[in-house]
């Protein structure tokens, strides 16, 4: 049974207080109002403000003077620690992509058959009716590019492919809910240019399509 949670006060004390640090009510270096002024001004009792106030502290934008009060260190909040490291892991996924997908395609544009281009057609339909929901975007994004793997006819690559894709799956569906944008007709489009390079055998263009891609993908992410 899902439960709903409710927020402590003191975690909504201190959203109010970097929104209100955010919007420049307070300018950087300038001292907060009191804990007994600002308890009055959010309904929230003294213990609640020092809280939110620690908090705060503890997220580089405010520092406590002994004997002076609060002041205001930082107008925004550093970003999220957890949030660096998934996007450091995240890269690193899409860069071992690149080294296993680039020479993929290339290879894909070369050795693929009449029956590997239908079932990439059919894979590229697929992604491009799975906009809707995160991981279905994802999954049918995968089976894409493993078809273009696939068609590639070296076993260690898909085997590769394969045995990546839980953690690639999950570094993916990380990406987009933070971007909260799957790239949308543009990103359709750069992958139907993979697909037409594969088809057309033009092996150099192929690898160059799936590098840009990867890499833009990157990019995203900066």
């Amino acid at each position: 049974m899902t439960r709903i949670e409710r927020t402590p006060l003191a975690d909504q004390a201190s959203d109010i207080l970097m929104a209100r640090i955010g919007s420049g009510e307070w300018q950087l270096g300038q001292k907060l109002p009191g804990e007994t002024t600002l308890a009055v001004q959010l309904g929230v009792g003294r213990s609640t403000i020092r809280e939110a106030i620690r908090q705060l502290a503890g997220r580089g934008m405010l520092a406590t003077r002994q004997g002076s009060g609060v002041f205001v260190t930082a107008l925004e909040a550093p970003e999220d620690w957890d949030a660096v490291l998934r996007r450091a892991d995240i890269v690193a996924v899409i860069e071992a992509r690149t080294a296993i997908e680039t020479e993929a395609a290339a290879l894909a544009a070369s050795r693929r058959t009449a029956s590997d281009l239908r079932l990439i057609r059919r894979a590229l339909v697929g992604r491009r009716a799975h906009h809707s929901g995160v991981e279905a975007h994802v999954d049918a994004d995968t089976a894409f590019h493993r078809s273009i793997v696939a068609a590639a006819h070296n076993p260690i690559l898909l085997e590769l492919f394969d045995g990546f894709t839980p953690r690639m799956r999950q570094a993916m569906i990380e990406m987009l809910r933070m971007r909260a944008d799957d790239g949308g007709r543009a990103d359709d489009d750069r992958h139907a240019l993979l697909a037409d390079a594969v088809a057309a055998r033009d092996s150099a263009r192929a690898a160059a399509e799936s590098r840009t891609h990867l890499v833009d993908l990157a990019k995203t992410l900066g």
